[in-house]
């Protein structure tokens, strides 16, 4: 699932992040093996009995083992009330591990259970599945562990598609917009409880270390998509001296303010759709046509004309601006996809709305028949909101608003106050915006892609400067993150350093 999100209609506030993607892990098998903990140095020992648990492995998922561990719900209250942590793993295929590999595919509010069960050749290569037990887990709040719930399907639908009754920006739509965020949340507080407040990524940190030890570890070997950074980068500054081999892919800034995030992606999808722009006009096959800065007018006035007037669909959904620019945004994160993003347009064009509402109903998770694969989008707008501070003044909005606006002009005015959703959430953030040194960790790879639009590229440089041991690896191309894709270079530097610890001497620029 993408790490952003677009605006949102009255029906639909954006969390503020232009943010990629089953029922519990069910035994499906007899067999059943255990995890023997690693020993508890350095371990309060208030926390001893948590890091001592028992994993208990089963098959499930074909020729993989699941196990569920428990975590305190309020890491400062470790006595207290315990919620679900799902695992899924492949054991070492080489037959003969040196240990454990975390797999992260970002979000925040993506399954890592799904990503390593549904597609373990795409989240880790064939040389590190050799060597390592590979495991995919479920941050705290998401799909198969403890999960963050708040609407029924219908709910939802009329919370993401709906349509704004006020002009955009106007202090009716802006109440519109307020009162909106405030009954979604109220719904995710009823029907979550406490767990609402807990899903911040400090506490997913410690969820993580007590994992590691849980599956015999005594250091983490951790890989990290995009919002996986984040967390894998909060790990190395709580716990430095437990840091193994971490690779920090599509790198997030923890310094940047909600602000600053917002405007960066809003600047780096402008670019991404210049990029697809200026390939799409070479071919025959484009539906734009003229130079470079007219197909992005075009583009720019058929969000335009949909925000006037929204087209309806077959099952009475109408496509507005919101949608279409997820419809949009969402092929953008690969180059692989723009052939899609080409069919979209075409037809979106010529008056159909059907493949702007599939393209966006992969985004939400949302399938055919109107309910959702998982819960990905509540995950992650109630990780977020814990995650960022967010400034409740009008006035700054609108200024930020026409900032956008000027930096991105395709996209950016519809980018704008984003911030009033957490405004109205029910919990305060938690998480501190600061940089991370992770001082006395080993070295951590860090990994840029130079067209990356969801987390640009100058994320990784700052990360990587920031980290006391970080090294930069630099892929010149499009789309979001590197590892995983066909690029030789990217994955030989990510497996060389994860089975010999090598790491390069200077940034190879892949």
């Amino acid at each position: 699932m993408p790490p952003t999100t677009p605006q949102r209609t009255a029906a639909a506030t954006a969390v503020g992040l232009i943010a990629l993607l089953l029922v519990g892990c069910v035994p499906i098998g007899g067999n059943a093996s255990e995890s023997k903990p690693a020993p508890v140095d350095g371990v309060p020992d208030e926390l001893h009995d948590l890091y001592q648990q028992t994993l208990t492995w089963t098959d499930c998922e074909g020729e993989m083992q699941c196990a569920t561990a428990q975590a305190p719900l309020n890491w400062d209250d470790p006595a207290g009330e315990r919620i679900d942590l799902a695992l899924v793993r492949q054991p070492a295929t080489g037959g003969s591990p040196r240990g454990s590999l975390f797999v992260n595919p970002g979000g925040p509010g993506a399954s890592g259970y799904d990503f390593v069960a549904d597609s373990i050749d795409y989240a880790v290569g064939k040389p590190l599945q050799e060597e390592f037990d590979v495991i995919g887990f479920d941050p705290r709040g998401v799909q198969h562990s403890t999960p963050v719930t708040c609407l029924s399907p219908k709910k939802m639908d009329e919370y993401l598609f709906g349509v704004a009754q006020n002009k955009t920006g106007t202090d009716a739509w802006i109440q519109e917009i307020r009162d909106s965020a405030q009954d979604f949340g109220a719904a995710c507080a009823e029907s979550t409880g406490d767990l609402l407040g807990a899903v911040d990524t400090l506490s997913a940190a410690r969820d993580l270390d007590m994992l590691r030890a849980l599956v015999g570890d005594t250091r983490l070997n951790y890989l990290g998509f995009s919002y996986g950074t984040f967390l894998g980068a909060h790990y190395a500054e709580l716990f430095p001296e437990r840091v193994g081999r971490l690779v920090l892919d599509g790198a997030i800034d923890p310094s940047v303010s909600v602000d600053e995030v917002v405007l960066d992606q809003t600047v780096g999808f402008e670019k991404a759709m210049r990029a697809y722009v200026t390939n799409c006009l070479t071919s025959s096959e484009c539906p734009l046509s003229g130079t470079v800065d007219e197909a992005m007018a075009s583009v720019a006035s058929l969000l335009d004309a949909v925000d006037a007037r929204p087209m309806e669909a077959v099952d009475g959904r109408m496509l507005t601006s919101s949608t279409l620019l997820t419809a949009i945004i969402y092929p953008l994160y690969s180059q692989d996809s723009w052939t899609y993003l080409s069919q979209m347009l075409k037809i979106t064009l010529a008056g159909d709305p059907s493949l702007a509402f599939t393209l966006a109903d992969l985004y939400y998770g949302r399938a055919e028949d109107g309910t959702y694969d998982d819960n990905s989008f509540e995950a992650f707008y109630a990780i977020n909101c814990l995650d960022y501070e967010y400034v409740d003044d009008v006035e700054l909005m609108r200024a930020e608003a026409a900032t956008l606006a000027e930096a991105a002009p395709t996209f950016g005015r519809f980018q704008g106050y984003g911030s009033i959703g957490c405004a109205e959430w029910p919990h305060d953030s938690v998480t501190p915006r600061e940089e991370i040194h992770a001082t006395g960790a080993d070295p951590i790879l860090v990994v840029g892609t130079t067209g990356d639009p969801a987390t640009p590229y100058q994320w990784a440089v700052s990360l990587a400067d920031q980290l006391d041991e970080g090294v930069l690896v630099s892929y010149t191309g499009e789309g979001h993150t590197a590892y995983g894709s066909s690029n030789e270079c990217v994955s030989d530097a990510v497996e060389d350093y994860f089975i010999d610890g090598k790491v390069p001497a200077t940034d190879p620029r892949c």
